[in-house]
């Protein structure tokens, strides 16, 4: 199973990039870590493949209301916790931590910057923004692949048009 990963689209009022579009097609599940802004988001990553999403820091009324601050998703056996974060970037790993037991890995955002990081067996994801460089210095988006273990990697957002 490949998951398509993704956090801090920060889209309000146009749609999610072609070029974003592209690298996720293929997706068989895209988790979406939050800073969504606008519902018409996830429609069109449903589009593609069933989502599953949590709401942000900085997401509007309508996406408070619709999505969880954190949810459980299950993957081929695996327990994939997905919350977006919050406060400094520093010591990240810990504070999310604490809102999940018995997961196999963490995805969150909020940092814009990717991280792949294993603490005490536990699986930590964070895909970075694939269309906001405010905190980050390049895009980026992220894949689990989920077969007998999770294997996680992160893919630069190139946009091929610009």
């Amino acid at each position: 199973m490949l998951i398509g990963v993704i956090s801090d689209t920060h889209l309000a009022g146009e749609p999610i990039p072609g070029h974003v579009i592209e690298i996720l097609s293929g997706s068989d599940m895209i988790l979406h870590a939050g800073d969504i802004l606008e519902m018409r988001v996830i429609e069109q990553l449903s589009a593609l493949a069933p989502t599953f999403a949590v709401r942000g820091n900085m997401d509007r009324r309508d996406v408070e209301l619709s999505l969880p601050a954190s949810r459980v998703v299950e993957a081929e056996g695996f327990r994939i916790g997905l919350t977006h974060g919050w406060g400094s970037p520093s010591g990240m790993p810990a504070r999310i931590e604490s809102e999940f037991t018995g997961v196999d890995c963490i995805v969150f955002g909020h940092t814009h910057n990717s991280l792949v990081g294993v603490r005490d067996g536990l699986l930590f994801f964070n895909p970075g923004s694939p269309t906001d460089r405010k905190f980050a210095s390049r895009n980026t988006i992220g894949f689990l692949e989920v077969t007998d273990i999770i294997s996680p990697r992160i893919v630069d957002v190139v946009d091929q048009a610009g």
